[in-house]
């Protein structure tokens, strides 16, 4: 068995359990996923299995992706990602995994995603600075990030201190994510909470390490 598989955000809605309880979950299409390679200790020094999700033309992979996939016959796929083994696995390459297979209802996932890219900010919108006071002879001081240190010591700015930059596009983990439902004809998955990344973004839901160990 996987330990985890790629899947496309659909959005957030709204689930209603038997008690009448509403949940704010989110809506993953998981898989079908194909397993296109499988490692092993003897061969790769570690074990794993690679899986390919989301078929696309063959024009619209590079040339090492087509004949890595050409090699065993099987589909194109846009990505490609390595998943650990849950255990000794009987799975061989061309076999196809549906989400039924891997995930059930109540067990906890972490959602691996990329988040939405802001571009370039400034303090305020990027790390939540409160500004400077607009009074006093201050109105340009208003969103600006105050202080960078001390002068002569340490003279220099620290290491990591929180400035303008780039905001967001950054690899983000949702962790402890319930799934409260899966709907295996569509091969959806609804997991309750949010999930990061823009609607149709990938994203890699796996199992926690604790179910795994």
């Amino acid at each position: 068995m996987l330990t985890g598989m790629l899947g496309k955000k659909l959005g957030m809605t709204q689930y209603i359990h038997e008690d009448g309880l509403v949940s704010g979950v989110t809506a993953v299409e998981v898989g079908p996923c194909t397993v296109t390679q499988i490692k092993t200790a003897a061969t790769d020094g570690y074990e794993a299995v690679q899986i390919g999700f989301d078929q696309v033309p063959e024009r619209k992979l590079q040339k090492a992706r087509r004949g890595h996939l050409q090699k065993n016959g099987l589909d194109f796929f846009r990505h490609l990602r390595e998943v650990r083994p849950l255990g000794t696995t009987d799975l061989s390459v061309g076999e196809t995994v549906n989400v039924s297979q891997v995930f059930s209802v109540g067990e906890e996932v972490d959602l691996i995603g990329q988040s939405k890219g802001k571009g370039f900010a400034g303090g305020v919108k990027r790390w939540h600075f409160r500004g400077g006071p607009k009074t006093h002879g201050q109105g340009d001081r208003w969103r600006a990030p105050g202080s960078l240190g001390a002068g002569t010591t340490p003279g220099r700015v620290v290491k990591g201190y929180k400035m303008a930059g780039q905001m967001g596009n950054k690899r983000i983990t949702q962790q402890r994510g319930r799934i409260v439902a899966v709907d295996a004809e569509r091969n959806l998955l609804f997991v309750r909470g949010t999930a990061p990344g823009a609607t149709r973004s990938l994203v890699m839901v796996r199992k926690r390490a604790e179910s795994v160990a």
